[in-house]
């Protein structure tokens, strides 16, 4: 061994198994977000992380593994984060609310949505982010229903609505992404603007105009 190896390789911190597995799920985490999961590769991985391909396969038995390992725990954190933001509040308040949650995983898990924002279904159940929203919207949907109720409107709509609410604001989120312009609150601002003032106004049985609407 020559004496720079033998240098790197007394400078290197030995780490435990759980140790080791985190670090390579972060490493992994920034490589999938950068390229997605088929430019990516195991050597890559194991260069990055300094370690050998044995290693990577031990712990996840490979790619597919340690991509699975990582989707499943973005898919968990953004559905705790928006649950949670639609756990309090009522009307305007939860919607001002779904969407800052949103933005604010956006902002702090940047590399985990870029992953959940592309296929992210390769060696996962329901790890893709139209089925972490669809879920959201399950949840939307049973907020609206008894205000639907309230008002006199079909709650059988509620998960229309809340399919079109979860939709809005996460194609912003996504634009917001790459554009970080205006700041967060302000993107929320607008996005609630829409949301509450449109929701005031609604019809009880909504028709398209002119001739799109031909039934």
């Amino acid at each position: 061994m020559t004496e720079s190896r033998e240098r790197s390789r007394r400078g290197r911190v030995r780490m435990s198994s759980a140790e080791r597995r985190e670090q390579l799920i972060d490493v992994a985490r920034r490589l999938f977000a950068e390229r997605g999961y088929d430019q990516a590769s195991v050597e890559e991985i194991a260069a990055r992380a300094e370690v050998s391909k044995p290693v990577v396969y031990e712990h996840f038995g490979g790619k597919e593994g340690l991509y699975a390992v990582i989707v499943d725990r973005e898919v968990r954190t953004l559905l705790d984060v928006i649950r949670g933001s639609l756990s309090r509040g009522e009307d305007r308040e939860l919607i001002e609310s779904a969407a800052l949650a949103l933005l604010d995983y956006i902002e702090t898990h940047t590399d985990g949505f870029r992953i959940l924002a592309r296929d992210s279904s390769v060696g996962t159940t329901g790890g893709s982010l139209a089925s972490v929203l669809g879920d959201v919207a399950d949840r939307v949907s049973e907020l609206l229903a008894p205000e639907f109720r309230r008002r006199k409107l079909d709650p059988k709509a509620a998960p229309i609505y809340a399919q079109m609410l979860v939709g809005m604001i996460a194609l912003t989120g996504q634009w917001w992404l790459d554009n970080r312009k205006p700041r967060k609150q302000d993107v929320a601002a607008h996005l609630v603007n829409l949301a509450w003032n449109g929701l005031r106004g609604l019809e009880a049985k909504p028709r398209l105009q002119g001739t799109h609407d031909l039934s």
